[in-house]
C-alpha cells in the first residue's frame, strides 16, 4: 500500500534528516553572493536598476523575467546567503517558510527577479522577522529545486539552520 504523497515540508525535513550527519563533518560554510547563483555569463541586475520597473495593476508574478537556468555547483553544500525575507508561512511574527530575495521589495512591490535569483527557505525554528526591510543572513543546506508559489517561480531551496540579522 502506498502512503499519501509527501508535502514539500516533509520532503525537505526528510532530506535534512538524511543530510544532517554531513553537517557535523562539513569543512566550512560557503559564503555565496547572488551572482554565484547565475549561470556562467549571465549578469545580475544591480539594486540601482531595480526601481525602474513599471508598477501597474497586473499581477507581479506574471511579469517575472524568464530564468536562464540554475547552477548545481552548490547542491548539498552548507551555504550562507544574505537577502530579504518575503514571508510565505508564518505564525504570529515567526516566519517558517519564505522566499529569500536579493533586494527589498522583490515579489511584493516590483516584479520578481528570475527564478535563479530566488531561494525558497524553510526552517524548523520560526524566525522573528522585523519586516520586509530587514536584511538577513541565512545559513543551511542548499540545492536546486524548482518551486512555484503564488508570488513567483523559485529556482533554489535552502533548509535553514540559522537565520540572523545581516551585519
Amino acid at each position: 500500500m502506498v502512503g499519501p504523497a509527501l508535502s514539500r515540508r516533509a520532503m525537505l525535513a526528510l532530506t535534512a534528516a538524511v543530510l544532517v550527519p554531513k553537517l557535523v563533518n562539513a569543512d566550512a560554510v560557503v559564503d555565496l553572493g547572488w551572482d554565484d547563483l547565475l549561470p556562467e555569463g549571465q549578469v545580475f541586475v544591480p539594486n540601482s536598476v531595480q526601481g525602474l520597473f513599471q508598477h501597474d495593476e497586473t499581477a507581479l508574478a506574471s511579469q517575472q523575467p524568464q530564468s536562464t537556468g540554475v547552477r548545481p555547483d552548490w547542491n548539498g553544500k552548507i551555504v550562507r546567503l544574505p537577502g530579504f525575507i518575503v514571508p510565505i508561512e508564518h505564525d504570529g511574527a515567526g516566519v517558517s517558510a519564505f522566499i529569500l530575495v536579493p533586494f527589498v521589495g522583490a515579489c511584493v512591490h516590483v516584479p520578481p527577479p528570475p527564478a535563479n535569483q530566488l531561494v525558497f527557505v524553510t526552517t524548523e525554528q520560526p524566525y522573528q522577522s522585523k519586516g520586509l526591510y530587514e536584511p538577513v543572513n541565512v545559513t543551511g543546506m542548499f540545492g536546486t529545486a524548482s518551486t512555484w508559489t503564488q508570488l513567483a517561480e523559485v529556482g533554489y531551496a535552502l533548509s535553514a539552520d540559522r537565520i540572523e540579522p545581516y551585519d
